[in-house]
Formats: structure tokens, sequence, C-alpha cells
């Protein structure tokens, strides 16, 4: 018989005999090069003056990314149950690292599609997924923060790499800095692989101090069960109508800096503000939404991206007010990809993350092609981007409807487990 305390002992001891940060340090590798697709921007003018292409037909690489990173996203959730996350995340690096290097021959827009678009998009769901779930099991005690934090590391890729990027562009061009790039991602991204691992099925996460607040109880729901949801479409288009106004900027963002009157370094450096935004909303958004819930941290992120977003436009003029407001953007936009997140888990349980919110995160992808569109099309029809700016704004207003609406998914669910779901 087991004496009093034996199981809490046991209980403290996992986490030393199993330590989690690995995890951490494994999951940042990884996202810290993939993220830095998110300066995609830095290669546009280049690209655009050697070979005539059009805004919008350079705007296409960004879209294809994304669209491939959230349906890749679930793809990899499928198979990551059989083959694991450690082999997931390799091939995602093998994909993002080929992707570069292939694209460094481009001469054809179709290439540059192919190899920056479809293989760079592949790898990034891939690698994406892992850090996301494995870090969810290692830390289920801290679900908001862990995925802030893989998921910021991702955003500062880009403010890490891209300004060195614009350089190494300026003075070897841009074929030499993918080359460079791909080498460089290749034993990151595989040495970050390597650390991601799953839990043993016997760990158990610390226990909470006593003064923390009490956990949250789970309920798993396959994503049959989800998807028969109603109450998920909602929140579904509010995660694309809310991340519009992101994407759009991000990829504009060094065309419309130099449209504003930034020159060269100032429209790169405008990628680590936008960086550094996007990772400190992944951060401490998701760290802010363990303790205040999740909606209200959506809502409250979503109204400040319906006034920063225009702003960002009018405002464009200052340097000062043009770093400001393009920090807030970003961050609201990285907000809502880390705290869609854990809210994913909370509604429907860590056991189908994966798949659950590889549907979720095609908001995201449909974010990806409609943010884009929008900021091309409207430069190319009418030489300004006012109009772009505004009708993210309305976009976001309409996710915020959306997000008044939603709730936990309590219907679904025993009325007992029900009462424990906390958004």
């Amino acid at each position: 018989m087991a004496l009093p305390g034996t199981v809490a002992a046991h209980q403290h001891s996992n986490p030393s005999r199993h330590p989690r940060w690995p995890v951490l340090v494994g999951g940042g590798l990884l996202n810290v090069a993939l993220g830095t697709y998110y300066a995609w921007s830095v290669f546009v003018p280049a690209l655009e003056r050697d070979f005539g292409w059009t805004r919008p037909q350079t705007s296409l690489v960004a879209t294809i990314d994304m669209v491939m990173l959230a349906s890749m996203f679930m793809v990899a959730g499928l198979l990551q149950d059989r083959i694991g996350p450690r082999t997931v995340a390799a091939i995602g690096g093998l994909l993002f690292s080929a992707g570069l290097f292939l694209a460094s021959f481009t001469q054809s827009l179709g290439m540059l599609y192919a190899t920056w678009g479809v293989m760079v998009g592949a790898g990034l769901g891939f690698g994406y997924l892992a850090p996301i779930t494995v870090g969810s099991k290692w830390f289920p005690d801290q679900r908001g923060l862990v995925n802030g934090l893989a998921i910021g590391i991702f955003a500062a890729g880009s403010g890490i790499f891209g300004p060195i990027a614009g350089v190494s562009v300026e003075r070897y061009g841009w074929r030499t800095t993918f080359q460079l790039m791909a080498g460089l991602f290749f034993v990151f991204t595989m040495v970050g692989a390597y650390l991601l691992k799953n839990p043993p099925d016997s760990y158990t996460a610390p226990a909470p101090a006593a003064s923390a607040r009490k956990p949250r109880t789970y309920v798993d729901m396959p994503t049959s069960q989800v998807l028969r949801m109603p109450m998920f479409y909602v929140l579904w288009f509010a995660y694309a109508l809310g991340t519009t106004a992101g994407t759009m900027v991000i990829s504009q963002l060094v065309p419309f800096a130099r449209s504003s009157g930034l020159g060269a370094r100032e429209a790169g450096f405008a990628i680590t503000i936008g960086a550094v935004g996007s990772a400190f909303g992944r951060f401490f958004s998701g760290w802010f939404s363990d303790h205040l819930g999740r909606l209200s941290t959506l809502r409250t992120i979503i109204v400040l991206s319906m006034i920063a977003t225009p702003l960002l436009y009018i405002e464009r003029n200052s340097i000062v007010l043009f770093y400001v407001l393009l920090f807030l953007v970003y961050y609201c936009y990285g907000t809502q990809l880390s705290v869609y997140t854990a809210l994913a888990g909370d509604f429907y349980g860590p056991k189908y993350l994966a798949t659950n919110y590889g549907v979720l995160l095609l908001a995201w992808g449909f974010a990806g092609v409609l943010g884009p569109v929008i900021g091309s099309r409207v430069y190319a029809a009418t030489g300004s981007y006012q109009y772009a700016f505004f009708l993210a704004a309305v976009l976001a207003a309409a996710s915020l409807i959306n997000l008044t609406i939603v709730r936990p998914p309590e219907a679904a669910t025993t009325p007992e487990a029900s009462a424990r779901v906390r958004a």
C-alpha cells in the first residue's frame, strides 16, 4: 500500500527526472530560423528590379507561404502521432532550408513560387507544429506562457535575421543571401528538431504553488466533433478577419515604408520593429491570457488593432509614430496567433490539439490570402495603401463582433466538465 504523500512526491520528482527546458531550447532554435520567412519583403525590391515583376506577383509568395503553413500544419498533425515530433520537425527544417537554397537559382516567377512559396511554406507547416504541441504537453500548467514563448521566438526570427539579410542583399545579392540563410537555418532546425520529444506517459507537470490559481480542467474533443459545432465557425472567422491587418502589413511592409519616404535602412529597421512587436504580443499576451482569460485578451487586442491600423497609414510621414504604430499593429497580430493556440487547447483539450488547431489555423491561412491581396491590389489600382489600411480596420471590427458571440463549448460536454472550462 502506498504511504501518504507517495503520489505527490512522485509528481514532484517527475520534472527533475524529465527536464522540460531542452524542449524550449529546441523549439527556440527551430522557430527563430523558420520565423525569418516574415522578412520576405526585404527581398521584394531586388527581385522586382531584376525581373520586372509587379507588386501583386511578388506578394503572392507570402500568400503561398501562409496557405502552405496552415494546410501542412494539418498534415503534420496527422503524421506526428505516428512518426513523432522529432521527425516531423526535421522534415520541416529540411523542406524550409532546401526551399531557400533552390530559390537562389530562380529564373522565373513559377520557380520562385515553387521554392520560396510551396517548399518553404510546407517546411513552415511541419516545423511550426512540433514546438507548440510538444510544449503544451510538457507545460500544461502554463499553456499560454509557453505557447507565447514558442510563437514569440518565431516572430523574433525576422527581427534578428531580417536586417542582416537586407545588408547581405546589398553587398552580395539576393542569390548568395538565400544560400547563406539556407545553410545556417539547416543547422538551426536540425539541432532544434533533435531536442523535441513528447514527455513519457508517466510524466506529471509540477504542482502549482499554493498561492497559484487552480489549474484548468480540459475536455478532449476529437476534430470530427469540433467541426460539428456552429460556434467553432464563429471563432474561425473571428481569427481570419482579425489577423488580416497583420498579414497585409507584413506582406507590404518594406514597399509601404519606402513609399512613405523611409530610406532603405529605415525600412529594413521597420522589420525589426515589427518583429519585436509581434514577439512581445505573442509572449506577453499569452501570459496575460493565462490570468485574464483568452477571450477578454482577444477582444481587447482587436479594439487596439482597429485603432492602430488606420493610424499607421495616417501618421506614416512621422518616423517615430510610424515605428510606434507599426509595433502596435504587429503586437495585435502576434497576440492572436499566441492566444488562439491556447484557446484551442482550452476549448477542445490538448489531446487533439494538433488537428483541432490545424483546422482553426486555416483561418490564418485565409487571412494570408486576403491580406496580401487587399494590400497589393489596392496599391496597384490606386497607387496608395490608404483604402487597404482602412478596410483592414473594418474587418477587425467584424472580428470583434464574432468574439462577443463566442462562448466555451459547454453544450458539447458533460455539465460537470463544462463548468470547469474557462475561456
